[in-house]
């Protein structure tokens, strides 16, 4: 039971870590796509518009994007029960990142005004505990996985080398004698 309960809280860390890593990672690109796209003024307003509101009401703010993406979500759930699941895992994907990369832009851009209910900032300390903790989980198994993969890689590298050598030696033999039928003129098996 306690192995058990460690994959599922281990599973839960890896889940965790990737939609904070898609936040981290979208933030930017959202960001160089808002300065990319002629919408400063739409940014700007943005801006002022959620400085203009109480703390609270900034939350509602949040809803937006929600809002906006779900008739998406619920296209790809309609693709899905028609068969189309390649079209609905990506229309699906398309929203999940577009959703995760306009929220991470709308939090940094609220993240003043939430910090300063005094709930939001023992939730958003929390939310920092847990990421801590689920990198403390997942790391050491990242680093396995990634010793496990440099050791496989060594091996192929040795294993491609030994196969090329033999390859190379036959070329020699079968370039010293063209015309000769004999053992060791014969390719070598790779």
């Amino acid at each position: 039971m306690r192995t058990l309960a460690r994959v599922f809280w281990t599973f839960l860390a890896i889940i965790f870590l990737i939609e904070a890593w898609l936040w981290e990672k979208l933030e930017p690109v959202v960001a160089a796509l808002v300065r990319a796209i002629p919408l400063a003024r739409m940014k700007l307003a943005i801006a002022a518009g959620v400085s203009r509101l109480p703390p609270f009401a900034v939350l509602f703010v949040f809803l937006i994007p929600v809002a906006v993406l779900f008739p998406f979500k619920l296209a790809a759930l309609w693709l899905l029960s028609e068969g189309q699941i390649l079209l609905a895992i990506g229309v699906y994907v398309l929203a999940k990142l577009v959703g995760v990369g306009v929220a991470a832009f709308l939090f940094e851009t609220c993240k003043p005004k939430l910090l300063q209910m005094g709930w939001f900032s023992a939730l958003y300390a929390w939310f920092r505990r847990v990421w801590a903790w689920a990198h403390g989980l997942v790391d050491p198994i990242k680093a396995r996985i990634k010793a496990w993969m440099a050791r496989l890689r060594g091996k192929a590298r040795l294993t491609f080398a030994g196969r090329l050598g033999r390859v190379r030696r036959w070329m020699r033999r079968r370039s010293s004698a063209p015309h000769e039928k004999g053992p060791g003129l014969t390719p070598p098996a790779l």
